[in-house]
């Protein structure tokens, strides 16, 4: 069934914004940040995969599941569309450790004052 992988991405992409706009982690937080962010991880991850089709290294497997429709030679739209959501998945989860992280922090400082 042509298009069920490049659904299955736009599916998680689509699940992962819903999640980043509803506990304002990276979107609303800072939009021209995380766009330049996500563009700048997709254009590295595209050059790495470049390299690697241009070496022999990576090469396009045969797939029903794919659209079909090619950018370069063994590169399939559907990878261009997986690295934006692999390169936004970071950025959000790196903004889910920080306030974690800064959640952590924040509790020990008022555990510290508590016991003085």
């Amino acid at each position: 069934m042509p298009g069920i992988y490049l659904g299955a991405i736009l599916f998680s992409l689509i699940g992962m914004m819903l999640i980043d706009w509803k506990y304002s982690l990276a979107l609303r937080v800072a939009p021209l940040r995380t766009a330049l962010a996500v563009l700048g991880g997709t254009v590295f991850f595209l050059a790495w995969d470049l390299v690697g089709i241009a070496t022999g290294v990576f090469v396009k497997g045969e797939s029903p599941l794919f659209v079909g429709v090619m950018l370069a030679p063994h590169l399939p739209l559907e990878e261009l569309f997986f690295l934006l959501f692999l390169s936004y998945l970071a950025i959000v989860m790196f903004a889910v450790f920080e306030r974690r992280a800064a959640a952590r922090s924040a509790a020990s400082a008022s555990d510290v004052r508590g016991a003085s």
